[in-house]
């Protein structure tokens, strides 16, 4: 996938390069902040009504997706939608002009705030997902990185070595990456109960991945040079990543994420026993630390292409699955066992189709969870150019699937 699994589908414009604006909006974010009326939006923007508010929240006060994950009696499925703010978004669009780099767009808490809203303002997903990137933490790791809109990531000095793994620093997120705690703590405040807030961090096989590659990758040459040659630097850097990546969790959590997903999105390029070697031990160690602080924290798993590694993504214990559009959703739930809420799984191909085929297509997906707690989702993030009315329609079917069936 390219660049990051969940927000970078997000370019939309030349990258300016301008690294002193960007410094200049990340030290005013410093200064106290006035949680502002947020007045971007599109023509497709409705009001939730104060009766669907509380309809949303339940008895219990919190939201359907929470209440959903928990096992509770629901009314309907809750939906979101992977990639759901970004560059398919004509709002979105516009916004580029004015803001040309994704750093600029992701790292300014005002404008991280706007685009997580602009999809729940338009379409009242059940998860509002933080805009942001799976490598925003590497500056506070002491790994600097670029994000260009014609190459992706650009991590300037790759590293391959014991002497740079020993660079690595311990990332304090507060003092790294303070945007993404305040735009957290504002989307908590603007949705209220109507919708969860997600936030998501990069399971550290992918961020090793970018960081050893230089960048994105076609054959991952030099990562898997290092796993199969030196694997003690692998697994130095690996662990470093486990320990750090944990605290982010904790820090998106502490700031108001009542959901975090976990994205490996360049897992399913290990073979099975790799994926053993290389990736699970440490999801498996980020979830464990997480639980011993966070225990009521809702933590997803989701692996592209992970067709081949359902079970062992099952044996990390996380608390929802998140299936991709490769693995038929039955086939899933058998593999995986009844205790985990799935997540899933339609293509997000679909979208370019007609109303009347997405509309089966969510029918078919929600009927093959049936019986266990679902996110109606994709199986992946919504592709550029998806017509905005598709996107619409998508969500008007999947919150009256229950009409439907």
């Amino acid at each position: 996938m390219l660049v990051s699994e969940q927000q970078r589908g997000a370019f939309c414009a030349p990258d300016a390069n301008n690294a002193s604006k960007l410094k200049g909006l990340q030290a005013r974010q410093r200064q106290p902040r006035r949680v502002q009326q947020h007045t971007i939006a599109s023509a497709a923007t409705v009001e939730a009504p104060a009766a669907n508010a509380v309809s949303q929240a339940g008895s219990s006060g919190q939201p359907l997706l929470l209440r959903a994950l928990k096992g509770e009696q629901v009314e309907r499925t809750p939906v979101w939608m992977m990639r759901q703010a970004g560059r398919y978004m004509k709002v979105y669009q516009d916004l580029c002009k004015k803001h040309a780099t994704f750093r600029e767009r992701s790292e300014n808490t005002d404008l991280a705030v706007e685009i997580s809203l602009q999809p729940w303002r338009a379409f009242q997903p059940d998860g509002v997902i933080l805009f942001s990137d799976i490598l925003t933490p590497l500056t506070g790791m002491n790994i600097p990185f670029d994000i260009s809109s014609g190459k992706g990531p650009i991590i300037h000095d790759p590293i391959r070595t014991m002497e740079q793994v020993n660079q690595v620093t311990r990332l304090t997120a507060e003092e790294a990456t303070p945007y993404v705690g305040e735009a957290l703590r504002a989307l908590r405040a603007e949705v209220g109960n109507q919708s969860a807030v997600l936030g998501f961090v990069g399971a550290p096989f992918t961020l090793a991945s970018y960081i050893v590659e230089g960048g994105s990758s076609k054959n991952y040459t030099h990562i898997k040079r290092l796993a199969f040659g030196q694997p003690e630097v692998l697994h130095a850097l690996l662990a470093k990543l486990a320990e750090n990546v944990a605290d982010y969790v904790r820090y998106q959590a502490d700031a108001g994420a009542q959901v975090v997903q976990i994205f490996d999105s360049w897992a399913s390029q290990l073979s099975p026993q790799d994926f053993e070697v290389f990736s699970a031990p440490y999801i498996k160690q980020i979830i464990q630390d997480v639980r011993k602080t966070h225990p009521d924290l809702q933590i997803i798993l989701y692996i592209s292409g992970s067709g081949g590694l359902l079970e062992r993504m099952a044996a990390c214990a996380p608390d929802i699955m998140s299936i991709d559009q490769h693995v038929d959703m039955r086939d899933a739930i058998q593999r995986i066992g009844p205790k985990f809420a799935v997540q899933g799984n339609m293509d997000p191909g679909v979208l370019f189709g007609s109303k009347q085929a997405i509309e089966q297509r969510v029918i078919e997906t929600v009927r093959a969870a049936q019986g266990t707690r679902h996110v109606m989702n994709l199986g992946h993030g919504v592709l550029v150019g998806t017509p905005e009315e598709n996107v619409a329609h998508f969500f008007e079917v999947a919150k009256t699937v229950h009409e439907r069936m």
